[in-house]
């Protein structure tokens, strides 16, 4: 690893994660305030371990994250650009704070002990409270998670290039015609990495605005680097949002429209509209998607559930009346478009083009591609998407934010694969499902039962292979067999 510029480290700034992590805490203290939850951390690449010392570094930068708070400049910029944060979530967020003493609980198992901080091992990690407390763990953890390793594990990189690499990949995609938007926090190898990627895809999107390229780079998913660099912080709701509805009220048929219901009492229609279609699975989602949603008048909790067998159902608070118009319309209507995040993505073209031909609706929608993408899928993406008809938008991460090769070698150094998913709200599980067998999270035995309930069709990808999604670093295998003995 290049010694020239290794600062800052760790997280420093409340706003460097996701919008859509704020978004649902801001839906969240709106409706669900007290719910308690807790989270799970998988690595999908288990043979890429921490060291000892990887460890303990990584226990010192979570101990940090108590100490980050809402500066006065930052609640300014959410107030000039998010305008459509309320001034109650704005007032709890300027407060908030993290303490990962009490809601973080982080584990490491050595393979083999030999007292040495280069001994490898196995990380876990634990995040537990109420929801609206610990949300905003997810990304930071898994940044810095990835810091870690690529700090202490794996330092046979540089950062050279990294600026130039990222300025390259914006022209491309731009000159292609591809609208993309930076997703690469959660996966990146480390923060000033991040900085390098914004500058470099920046640059690319003023020359390209001056060369008339039809492509541009419509923003970033982090806030901070989006008020950094001034460009647009975008992002709408994750699958989270749809598993913990799902998880409090045990009613798997019904918690997509729920879950919709809520985010657009919350936000109101037309705003932060691109619904995210897999968590239960693409066909169970339209199904809901289809519905007409309530008017103020009929704006409550169906009483109708679905549960799967042996539990039971607390109840929601009602929606209030923010909630739809006097007009009758659709979600699938009122929502500007959908996100893919697995399967197979010119399926989920098909799928979605027969889908709103069969309602009668013709306005033209947004569908964003965010599912480990590079150049040349986003362009296949792109074109089989309007020819289709659709607008098509992407979210490229990884690819941006962790694209390495070993200096040494010249041979590829792939990043982890990890996530941390929401594993249970108000005592129940929490589960995923999603369009690809090798995305499924969460409780099996529950998983089995709304696999059941809701009739879903067992899908696997060919390309979903979450194990080497971004390609894997040259004897791979032999390390990890070396390090299991």
């Amino acid at each position: 690893m290049d010694g020239n510029a290794v600062l800052p480290e760790g997280i420093f700034s409340i706003l460097d994660t996701d919008l859509y992590k704020l978004t649902m805490q801001c839906a969240i203290l709106k409706y669900l305030p007290d719910v308690h939850v807790t989270y799970a951390f998988t690595n999908r690449t288990p043979h890429m371990r921490l060291s000892r010392a990887a460890f303990l570094w990584l226990q010192k930068q979570i101990d940090r994250l108590a100490n980050i708070s809402l500066t006065l400049e930052e609640l300014e910029y959410l107030k000039r650009t998010c305008t459509y944060f309320n001034d109650t979530y704005l007032r709890f967020l300027t407060s908030f704070r993290l303490r990962p003493s009490e809601q973080v609980r982080a584990s490491f198992t050595v393979l083999q002990d030999t007292g040495s901080d280069q001994d490898v091992g196995d990380l876990q990690l634990d995040v537990g409270g109420r929801w609206l407390d610990t949300i905003l763990y997810e990304i930071p953890l898994l940044a810095l998670t990835s810091e870690a390793y690529f700090k202490f594990c794996d330092g046979d990189w540089t950062y050279k290039h990294q600026e130039a690499r990222a300025y390259d990949k914006g022209c491309k995609l731009m000159q292609h015609g591809c609208i993309f938007s930076e997703f690469g926090s959660r996966r990146r190898r480390d923060y000033h990495t991040h900085d390098l990627v914004i500058q470099g895809l920046k640059r690319a999107a003023v020359d390209g605005h001056d060369r008339g390229w039809k492509g541009k780079l419509s923003g970033s998913s982090n806030v901070h680097f989006a008020m950094k660099y001034g460009i647009p912080p975008v992002g709408t709701v994750a699958h989270e949002w749809f598993m913990g509805i799902a998880s409090i009220t045990n009613d798997y048929e019904h918690a997509n429209e729920t879950a919709l219901r809520y985010w657009v009492g919350c936000f109101g229609e037309g705003v932060l509209g691109i619904a995210l279609t897999d968590t239960f699975g693409t066909p169970t989602f339209l199904k809901a998607f289809k519905r007409t949603m309530p008017t103020p008048a009929n704006s409550v909790v169906d009483d109708k559930k679905t549960l799967i067998p042996g539990a039971a159902s607390p109840p929601l608070p009602p929606i209030d009346g923010e909630i739809g118009s006097s007009e009758e319309r659709s979600y699938a209507q009122i929502f500007q478009g959908v996100r893919q995040d697995s399967g197979s993505p010119m399926e989920f073209v098909k799928i979605m083009r027969n889908f709103y031909d069969s309602e009668g609706i013709q306005d033209k929608k947004t569908i964003v591609f965010s599912d480990s993408l590079n150049i040349e899928l986003c362009v296949e993406y792109m074109h089989a998407a309007e020819e289709a008809g659709f607008l098509p938008t992407f979210g490229v991460g990884t690819f941006l934010t962790n694209d390495f090769v070993h200096e040494s070698s010249g041979q590829k150094s792939a990043p982890l694969n990890i996530v941390i998913k929401l594993s249970s709200a108000s005592g129940h599980p929490a589960i995923k499902i999603s369009d690809n067998i090798g995305k499924n999270t969460g409780d099996s035995d529950t998983v089995h039962k709304v696999k059941e309930t809701l009739g879903y069709i067992e899908k696997q990808w060919a390309k979903g292979d979450e194990t080497s999604r971004w390609g894997a670093s040259e004897n791979e295998a032999t390390k990890a067999k070396v390090q299991e003995k």
